[in-house]
Parts: C-alpha cells; structure tokens; sequence
C-alpha cells in the first residue's frame, strides 16, 4: 500500500511539474492559434491602470515576473483594471495570497465617477486565505458567499471538489462567461457553475448584499479588474480568449400583464390597463421617475409605441443607470426625448452635462399625433444613433462616449403636473 502511495505521489509531481514547466506569461503556438492573448507581459504592466483613472497609480508593481500587489489598499481603494472591455471569454491566472490575504478578480465592471468601487458592478471571484484570515481577525468568522471561490455574494462552490495550495504557493483560476453561462474553477477542477440574468440569478442579486446595489451584475461588458484589500498579492499567466457573441434576435421588453422585467426608480405610478398597454404618470408629489429594464443593452434597434394622454413630458432613456439606489431619482445616461408637439420628440439629450446633442428641425414638429399613437425608433449601434418618429427619420448623431458605454433602457416621467403616457409593443432586436 505505501508502494501504491509513492507511485501516486511521483505521479502527482511529474503532473505538476508538467502543467508549470512553460514560462510563465508566455503563449504556446497552441494557444496563439486558439486564440489565446496575454493581459501581462512579466515585465511591465502596460494594459493596466486604476479603475476610473487614465493612469496607473501607486500599489502596484512588477517583481519577479509576477504582478505584486502592495498590500496596501482597502475597501475603497487599490484596484487596477484594464484598458480593454470584454463581454464573452475563458480568463485564466494564476495567483498567490500571503497568510490572512484577502483579493479577488473581477470582471465586467463598468466605470463612471458615479461608481467610487468596482464591486458595485462587476461579479468578484472571491480570493482568500480563509483559515489565515479568521485567525488573524478572530473571533470574526467569513460567510460561505465570503470563502474562496465563490461568486461574492451570489453563488457558492462545491467544496468537495476544491484543491487549495498551501498560503504561499501558487493556484490556477479560471473564468468562464458565454453569454450569461458562468463557471468558476480552481487548480482544473470546476468547482462553480450559473446562469445569469435567469429569475434565480435576480432573487439572489435582490436579496443579499447587493439589494440595494442597483448597477451589480446588469452589463455584458466591462473591464476586468484585480483587487488590492490591504494584503499583499502575487498573479501571473493572466490570459484571455473571447468568445464570440450569441444572437439573441428579437426579443419583447413588456408581456402586457406585469412589470416582469422592469426596476422602478423615485417617483411614479406605473400599471398595466385592461388593454395591456403600460401606464406611466406622476406620482403623488409629481417629482421625476423611471421604470428601466433590468438587464443592459449596448447595441440595438428598439420600435415602441406611446400615446400621450396628459401633457406628455416622458422620455426613452437608454446607456443608462440610476445612481443611489431604487428611491433615487438621479439618473445617468442619454434620452430619445418623447414631449409634447414643439418640444423635440426623436431628439437626444444627455443627462451627463452637455444638454442637447441632437434637436430635430422645426419642419418635423407636425409629425407626432397628439393624444393618439405613435410608433418610435432607436438604434444605437457602436458610435452612432438613429431615430424615427411614425416612420419618418428625425435625427442621427455620432457619439464616441454614447458608443464607450452601456446601460438600461428607461422611461421616463418628467417632474410637473399629473402627466400620464401610455406605452405598448416593445420590440427588441440585439444588434
């Protein structure tokens, strides 16, 4: 038996030694055909820079070929992401924890000065030393969605298949994202495995840590980020393949019988008639509100119809989020105004500063009905945005920062007096 045991052993080394014999933070010509690209060079960190910086600033180094965190961020600080956003990909790294260490990455974090930390938006693969980390801050003990491995806060890993290295020693991870397909896993083993976006995947988001973090998780895009929580950390073989994006055709916004599928944000009255159209109007104190789609949507072509029943000061906003949690009314992003005759409908503000981008020309006022329906056009594709009104073109523009950023799509109830717009017939098609 102690024979049969040293066999396995010496098996077990030469395995090992087999998987780390290629230089690290290189590419195989198996993997450059594959499709495989390094997110670090083992020299420098071009590629990197802080989240929601320009630049890289201090915390972060290169020693030894391997990315070094310091040690000396926090909570609210000490993240670097990288110049490129991904959407569908298989990531891999290897990393290594002092005692008690605590890090992470994360991926699909949207930057705005609005989102002072990553985590608010990107999922975390959690990175800890669980057993160093409780007897360096007993008597505290970590939550099962705390331990490594895990999706922060969202899903836990199946212990029985997780193979840690010692503190000190180095452990592969992996990232799967196909198209809201997610697998965590650990030194080979898959030890994770969800899809986003399904109703669990919201019940979940909606009931733990991230109930009142309204942005976490939504986009299908973003950078990935490596986390610096106040313990030095060691990663190497960063490396990425992306996948291609899945086409999800057509797809309806609104059922005609609820509000599955959509957020409520500060003040408004939403319903649905007996006629299934989707009433929206002021609330008691007649300030600003917003109903938005639960998930992102970057590049699309949407057709909806709205009829303006009293004043009709509304609007479709889309690249957009609300900042402050669901009482808020402080909203991000650019709208496709919808108003009275006079007032711009097919025209495109933005809520960032710089006011109107595109007005429509006066000729085209006469083209919205007035207390009937209407039928309207939004497309927004990369850089550029279209619109049209009962099938006449109203405006386009071309935008780098509308094109740089995602978001949900929004309605829109201006603050004023008891106004109230019907809506029907969301039509989506993914572009």
């Amino acid at each position: 038996m102690k024979k049969f045991i040293s066999i396995l052993a010496a098996a077990a080394i030469v395995a090992t030694s087999a998987t780390s014999c290629q230089k690290p933070n290189t590419l195989t010509a198996a993997e450059e055909a594959e499709g495989w690209q390094l997110l670090f060079d083992g020299e420098t960190l071009n590629g990197w820079r802080s989240f929601n910086e320009k630049e890289l600033k201090g915390g972060w180094t290169v020693v030894d070929g391997c990315i070094q965190a310091s040690g000396e961020g926090g909570d609210a600080s000490g993240y670097i992401v990288t110049d490129k956003k991904y959407a569908n990909f298989e990531l891999v790294w290897d990393w290594k924890l002092t005692k008690g260490g605590n890090s992470g990455m994360l991926y699909h974090v949207v930057e705005h000065p609005r989102f002072s930390v990553p985590y608010v938006t990107g999922p975390e693969y959690q990175l800890i030393d669980v057993e160093g980390w409780e007897e360096k801050n007993a008597p505290a003990k970590l939550e099962d969605w705390q331990k490594i491995g895990v999706d922060y806060a969202m899903h836990l890993p199946d212990y029985s298949k997780m193979k840690i290295n010692p503190v000190g020693k180095w452990n592969s991870s992996k990232i799967v994202y196909d198209n809201g397909h997610v697998e965590h896993w650990l030194n080979g083993e898959k030890i994770l495995e969800f899809e986003a976006y399904t109703d669990d995947w919201f019940a979940r988001k909606a009931s733990g840590k991230w109930g009142t973090a309204t942005e976490y998780g939504l986009a299908h895009e973003g950078v990935l980020c490596l986390q610096d929580h106040g313990d030095p950390a060691s990663f190497r073989n960063i490396k990425i393949k992306e996948l291609p994006k899945k086409d999800k055709g057509t797809v309806s916004l609104f059922n005609g019988k609820d509000l599955t599928g959509w957020e409520l944000f500060g003040s408004m009255r939403v319903s649905v008639d007996e006629e299934g159209n989707l009433v929206t109007e002021n609330g008691t104190d007649l300030q600003y509100g917003y109903l938005g789609t639960r998930e992102y949507y970057k590049d699309f072509d949407l057709t909806v119809e709205f009829k303006q029943c009293s004043n009709g000061n509304s609007g479709l906003f889309f690249h957009s989020f609300v900042h402050g949690g669901f009482k808020s009314n402080v909203v991000n992003g650019w709208q496709c105004e919808v108003a009275p005759k006079g007032y711009d409908t097919g025209g495109v503000y933005e809520s960032y500063g710089r006011g109107w981008l595109k007005q429509i020309p006066e000729e085209k006022e006469s083209i919205i009905k007035e207390g009937e329906w209407n039928t309207l056009r939004l497309k927004v594709e990369g850089n550029k945005v279209q619109t049209w009104l009962n099938g006449e073109a109203m405006m386009e523009l071309d935008d780098e920062l509308i094109g740089s950023k995602t978001g949900r799509i929004m309605l829109q109830i201006h603050d004023g007096n008891n106004i109230k717009v019907l809506w029907r017939n969301f039509k989506l098609k993914n572009l």
